[in-house]
Order: C-alpha cells, then structure tokens, then sequence
C-alpha cells in the first residue's frame, strides 16, 4: 500500500511507514477517508448554501428600487430636489450661453462620427451580431455574459440540503444547473426547461417528463463538450439507464445518474468560465 503522508510504497502488514513514521493502520487509513469525505461534504455544503445565499441577496437588489427609492426618502423635496436649489437658474443649460454651441444638434461632427449609425465601425466591429457574436469566435463558445457559472456542485450536498428543505432545494438545484447549462450551451439550438416546466409536466406524465428532462440535459452537455475542447462519454442514454434499471440496485440509480450530470455540467461550466476569464 502507500503511505498517505509520504507517499511511498509500503508492506500491506506495516503499521508505521518506515520512511516517515506514519501511522498505516486499518483503523488510520478509515479515519483518514472519513475525514476527506466529511470536509468535502463540509465544502460542498458551504458552496450550495452560498450560491443560494448569492440568489437571495441578488433578489433583494432587484428591490432597491421598491424599498430605498428616493421618492420615498423626507428630504427628498428639500435637500436633494434640484429646484430647491438657488443656483438652479443660473447653473441650467438653458442660462448657458455655449448651450447652442454645444449641443450635440449644432456639431458638424455628430452625424459623422458620433453616431453609432453613421460610424462606420458600426457594422463591422462593435455590432454584437457580426463581432461578439458565438458564432464567430473560435470554438463556437457562446459570447461573454458577464456571469460566472457554479462548477463545483457537489452530489452530497444535493443529497442532504435536499432532506433538510423537504426536497425544496432539490428543485433549486435543479433550477440553477439548468440556467448555467442554457447560458455554457447558447446557440446549440436547444433549450433546457426551468423548474416549473419540470414540475407541473412531471406530475401530468406521473413522473415520465422527468426521465426525458434528464436525458435530454445529459445529452446537450455531451454534445456541447467538443466546442471546449472536452470529451464527455456519458450521454442521456447513461443517465436514463442508470434512472430506469439502477433502480434495481439498491435504489442508487438515481443517485449515480444525478452524479453524472453534476460532474458533467461542472466540466462545462468550468469550461465556459475558462474560456471568459472568469477564473
């Protein structure tokens, strides 16, 4: 066997490494994997909880407007009102005696170079359909978005946040692999179905919408791994197998299939990242 802290190779009967005095019982090497299973579900956890700590509080800024609007502030009339301000008339672009000069309808020049129109780099270099489009760039990798994508959710994490929320955080994440998946695979022609899609045509088919919801996203991401240059063997049929006959297992098919998509949606989210410079 190997010594886990030196790494060499050791007598299977030794109990401390002889090059470093590790101790290489049974009892050692249990507690050692047990400790690295715990701090990953540790870490797992903290990545899923923060994501969704990220979606609430991105919620909540959505509603500054609501809440925080400064129509809804006492001062706003008397300190921050612009017309309650005695230099309004003379500071106003009407008092201004350039006013006419500086207007944009009085340049020679706008029409010629400032506007986007008429700027003949329009068509050509900062139009987003001919420049930054997907479809142009190499790898056909869909154009930046500005958002980086979760690539290390974890099975152990959807497993107990899942029985903790009473199966609630289950359609979360199930919600948010599909949104990363539509933003990494854009332009592939397809479109992955959010949670409620899922939900209500799960419960019309008695639970056959999800089965094809599975092999459909397990199918996209192997299809979509050639354009960043990975290689993905397990496909929807692989998911669908192990959802349909892994059953008879112990019941652990569904668990190896939703491992598939996690490890594989992973890769191409980190892909994408990558490929952004999000990382």
């Amino acid at each position: 066997m190997i010594c886990p802290k030196c790494g060499y190779q050791i007598p299977d009967s030794a109990k401390l490494c002889p090059y470093c005095g590790a101790d290489c019982s049974t009892g050692s090497y249990i507690n050692n994997q047990a400790s690295q299973v715990f701090d990953k579900a540790e870490q797992e956890l903290g990545s899923a909880i923060g994501e969704v700590k990220q979606s609430l509080n991105s919620n909540n800024n959505n509603n500054y407007q609501n809440n925080m609007n400064y129509q809804g502030d006492p001062n706003y009339q008397n300190n921050m009102n612009y017309q309650g301000d005695p230099n309004y008339q003379n500071m106003n672009y009407q008092g201004d005696p350039n006013y006419q000069n500086m207007n944009y309808q009085g340049d020679p020049n706008y029409q010629n170079n400032m506007n986007y129109q008429g700027n003949q780099n329009y068509q050509n270099g900062m139009n987003y359909q001919n420049g930054m489009n997907y479809s142009n760039n190499p790898g056909n990798i869909p154009a930046y978005a500005g958002e980086r994508l979760k690539d290390d959710r974890g099975l152990l994490s959807y497993i107990l946040l899942s029985i903790i929320t009473f199966g609630i955080y289950g359609y979360y994440f199930l919600y948010k692999m599909a949104h990363d998946v539509n933003i990494a695979c854009d332009g592939d022609g397809e479109k992955t179905s959010g949670v409620a899609a899922f939900i209500i045509l799960s419960f019309i088919t008695c639970g056959i919408y999800a089965w094809v919801w599975y092999y459909k996203i397990g199918n996209r991401l192997a299809a979509n791994a050639p354009r960043y240059g990975l290689v993905i063997t397990e496909n929807g049929t692989t998911v669908l197998m192990w959802l349909i006959f892994g059953m008879l297992i112990c019941g652990i098919g569904p668990f190896v299939a939703m491992h598939i998509l996690i490890k594989n949606s992973n890769k191409i989210c980190n892909a994408y990242n990558r490929a952004h410079g999000l990382i």
